[in-house]
């Protein structure tokens, strides 16, 4: 434990994903809360900083991975002149660990060994204690509980400006409710996340015809994404709004904050929604929702991935290890229309008391 130290200038490294940098967050604002006497200094993604470097009481840094080289030179630079008590190296990755060993501190606590993933732990000097079976949010919490944080403040408070308030508020229709549909997750090789688009058009028929709400979908600017929408489109009978490719990540944060239900898949939209207060009804097969799902939907997320493992791992859920994936093409197969619909029902019975 480094409860001892009492630090009062802290440099944290989260990198990336959206989901990951959200989970983080909700470490920092722990920090912030408990202790706001600490400054903070975060080493974070360029498409992250996006979503969060307009947060005035914390210090970004930039990594932008697209300069190579150069990227670890500027960081180092906006580093020169500055010392840390501590450096919570929250990125286990390749990438993060060379940025560990710029930041000018003499305690850089890392991932316990199961958990520091390439060779994370070669560029630190102390691990967080280990827990098995976590969610994300709650192991990346650790690290503010070894620095005598111990209480959870699970308050994200990311900035909305007027501008994306009045972005949002533009799709939302004569006080209708409004679904939002992040069909894609990242298009990593083997990923095996999304669902069947014509089970994504049946399931807003479903929310127009029995709730008549407004349906909008989001996504990347990718062509697989925007064909995936397509096809969304082209098997629904009450067509929806398609955004996909059409809004940056700070309008994505703004049109799910002014939406009533989020359906997708692991994804760093499910995570957003969490951040906001969106309901989200999670699809999950591929992964274990236990340890990534979003972190206040336990009752809407739908987990087919004990069935996964029984079905395509030939082992019960008890045997994988924790956080293993079943990277199989027809995994997300095992989530039926009817499991859907029946989450969207449940989620409408506190809903519509808003529509009264």
């Amino acid at each position: 434990m480094l409860k001892q130290i009492q630090p009062k200038n802290i440099c944290i490294v989260r990198l990336s994903a959206i989901g990951d940098v959200c989970h983080a967050l909700a470490v920092v604002r722990s920090i912030q809360k408990n202790s706001p006497e600490i400054s903070i200094t975060w080493i974070i993604g360029k498409t992250e900083a996006d979503l969060i470097s307009d947060i005035a009481d914390i210090e970004f840094i930039i990594f932008d991975k697209t300069k190579g080289i150069k990227a670890y030179r500027e960081v180092s630079k906006q580093l020169k002149g500055k010392q840390y008590d501590i450096a919570l190296c929250m990125h286990a990755s390749l990438r993060a660990n060379f940025i560990y060993r710029l930041i000018p501190t003499s305690i850089r606590l890392g991932f316990d060994y199961q958990r520091a993933r390439d060779l994370q732990w070669l560029f630190t000097n102390c691990q967080i204690s280990s827990t098995e079976n976590q969610h994300v949010l709650d192991a990346m919490h650790k690290f503010a509980t070894e620095i005598g944080v111990n209480k959870k403040n699970l308050n994200w408070n990311i900035p909305i400006s007027e501008k994306y308030k009045k972005f949002a508020s533009q799709y939302r229709v004569d006080h209708k409710p409004m679904l939002i549909i992040s069909p894609c997750s990242s298009q990593r090789i083997n990923n095996y996340r999304n669902w069947n688009p014509e089970y994504y058009a049946a399931s807003i028929d479903h929310a127009h015809t029995k709730y008549d709400c407004k349906a909008i979908l989001t996504g990347s600017n990718t062509a697989t994404e925007k064909e995936f929408g397509d096809h969304i489109v082209k098997y629904c009978k009450y067509k929806p709004t398609n955004l996909i490719g059409k809004t940056n990540i700070k309008e994505l944060l703004a049109i799910i904050s002014e939406s009533d239900l989020l359906i997708c898949p692991d994804s760093g939209p499910a995570h957003i929604a969490t951040a906001v207060g969106t309901p989200v009804i999670g699809l999950y097969a591929s992964s274990n929702p236990d340890r990534t799902g979003p972190y206040y939907n336990h009752k809407l997320t739908i987990n087919l991935y004990p069935l996964a493992c029984e079905t395509f791992a030939k082992k019960s859920i008890d045997e994988m290890k924790w956080g293993e994936r079943i990277r199989h093409p027809n995994v997300m197969n095992l989530i039926k229309l009817d499991q859907v619909i029946d989450r969207i029902d449940q989620a409408f019975k506190v809903i519509k008391q808003k529509y009264l």
